[in-house]
């Protein structure tokens, strides 16, 4: 039997999600406890990627064990073995050949900067202090929400078959002295979303134009594309699944 685990976790501790040798991620900690508790080796396949210091407050990941289970009773336990830093939000039977990462629809990020300093948003949120004119940075989204190619906004030397992303929502919300980007699409790239934001902010402060940040996007070359942001503000908020895949 597949089930689909619902993940909320705070980043700051982790090296992102992925499993790797002598490092500390979320995907180690949840196969642990996932083993331990199951008391047969026991691994789990994530939606995607989290860099490390990125957050997620919506995040998806199944696992396979072939006895009978109990998932309400099991979602108490992983919570009481794993780190105040990890929550399981619920545990969902699928179908056999259902795939967290395959065959999810739709994800859905955000980033988080507020300007001034606070103590109490350390970790989570970036702290940047210039004025942004708003105006800029939404005629800017609404050219990259027409576009395919992503290419300038990917780490290089990264291992996928295609650049292309459908974006199906982008914005910036202002509220008091804080920003909030938003941004869905169908996939993303590796560092895609911290380096739409980081180039966001240089067309925000006038140093980059909506001419130049089309020219940008045709050239494919992430050199001429604004710098990845800290991943302290970035959430992973959503990530979407066909109706029928549960049971």
């Amino acid at each position: 039997m597949r089930f689909f685990l619902d993940i909320s976790y705070e980043g700051t501790s982790y090296h992102g999600w992925q499993v790797q040798h002598n490092a500390h991620t979320v995907q180690g900690e949840l196969n642990h406890v996932l083993s331990t508790l199951l008391r047969t080796p026991t691994e789990c396949v994530g939606s995607g990627r989290t860099d490390a210091g990125v957050h997620a407050t919506h995040q998806v990941a199944h696992f396979d064990f072939d006895k009978e289970l109990d998932p309400d009773d099991l979602v108490y336990k992983l919570n009481s073995f794993l780190p105040d830093t990890i929550a399981i939000n619920s545990c969902r039977e699928v179908k056999p050949d259902a795939h967290a990462r395959f065959d999810a629809e739709l994800r859905s990020y955000e980033y988080h900067i507020h300007g001034f300093k606070n103590p109490f948003k350390k970790g989570l949120s970036y702290f940047f202090n210039i004025d942004l004119d708003l105006k800029l940075i939404y005629a800017a989204c609404d050219l990259i929400c027409g576009w395919e190619n992503f290419q300038a906004f990917s780490k290089v030397q990264t291992d996928v078959n295609t650049f292309l992303c459908e974006i199906k929502e982008i914005k910036w919300e202002q509220t008091n002295e804080a920003y909030v980007f938003h941004v869905s699409a169908n996939r993303f790239l590796r560092g895609m979303v911290r380096a739409l934001v980081g180039t966001l902010l240089d067309v925000g402060q006038g140093r980059t134009s909506v001419d130049q940040l089309k020219e940008i996007l045709n050239s494919g070359d992430r050199k001429k594309a604004g710098r990845a942001v800290p991943a302290e503000g970035l959430f992973l908020t959503r990530v979407s699944y066909p109706e029928h895949i549960y049971l």
